[in-house]
C-alpha cells in the first residue's frame, strides 16, 4: 500500500515536472523534480518488479535534457509509474 501511494505521487510530481518544462517554466519543472527524486526514496525497492527498479533509477536522464524532450520524458516516466501504481495491489 505504502509504494502505491509514493508511485502515485511520484507520478503526480513527473506530470508537474512535465508541465513545467512543457509551459517554458524550468525553475518549476526543477523544483517538482526535486521532489520527485525526494519522493522516489521513499519507495521500497524490494518489493517492486526488476522493471520499475530500473524505471526509479533511470528517471534521472530527465535533467539531462531540457525543453520538449524532458517534457516528453518526463511524461513518460510519470504515465509508466502511474499504471505500476494502479495495479499494485
Amino acid at each position: 500500500m505504502k509504494n502505491k501511494q509514493a508511485l502515485g505521487a511520484l507520478a503526480m510530481d513527473l506530470k508537474r515536472v512535465a508541465l513545467g518544462y512543457f509551459r517554458g517554466s524550468t525553475e518549476m519543472a526543477d523544483k517538482f523534480f526535486i521532489e520527485a527524486l525526494k519522493r522516489r526514496e521513499e519507495i521500497d525497492g524490494n518489493t517492486l518488479k526488476p522493471y520499475l527498479r530500473k524505471l526509479l533509477h533511470d528517471m534521472e536522464s530527465i535533467s539531462k535534457n531540457e525543453g520538449k524532450k524532458a517534457a516528453d520524458e518526463a511524461l513518460f516516466y510519470s504515465t509508466l509509474f502511474q499504471n505500476a501504481a494502479t495495479i499494485i495491489s
